[in-house]
């Protein structure tokens, strides 16, 4: 999006490529389906961490949503997704009993990749920006934003940890 629209790299919070802020409300939507999926689904100790992953998505893009603006910093946020279909894909292998398979290995290597570049690396930045705009942001927002970076930063490091210690460091 930033190739093709150039601006945006210089406005989060204003600009945003046609069908980009139906992009956001859709994934608003997938987050709250998955949100009561799992709480119809599936127990509070093993889904809590995904639960709280998701409400602070809820809450960050609704605002986005709602407000017609930082549809651009959601966007640069949704670039955390791609790696979710490795995360899935492990999981899917992990269930049909296929750990010890080329397959398994491959994924696992490509998982923590792009869990470096399109997680940890896209969390970094976009906590950089935050910080580096915080005099354009409302001090609601920013506060928002803020606390947003502080709970998913953690949590994804932690997650790469238990990723790279299972996967890994066996």
């Amino acid at each position: 999006r930033f190739y093709l629209h150039p601006e945006m790299s210089k406005d989060l919070v204003g600009t945003h490529p046609p069908g980009a802020h139906s992009l956001v409300a859709v994934s608003v939507g997938y987050f709250l389906e998955d949100f009561v999926d799992m709480l119809c689904n599936q127990k509070l100790h093993q889904s809590w961490e995904l639960l709280f992953h998701h409400s602070v998505v809820i809450v960050c893009f609704g605002i986005a949503v709602l407000l017609h603006q930082y549809v651009g910093f959601a966007l640069v946020a949704l670039l955390v997704e791609i790696n979710s279909i490795f995360l899935h894909l492990r999981q899917i292998l992990l269930m049909a009993n296929l750990v010890h398979t080329t397959c398994y290995r491959l994924n696992s290597i490509v998982n923590l990749g792009t869990y470096v570049v399109f997680r940890i690396a896209t969390l970094a930045w976009m906590t950089r920006w935050l910080f580096l705009n915080r005099q354009n942001v409302p001090p609601a927002t920013y506060a928002v934003g803020t606390v947003g970076m502080a709970i998913m930063t953690p949590m994804n490091i932690i997650l790469f940890y238990r990723l790279l210690r299972s996967d890994f460091l066996k």
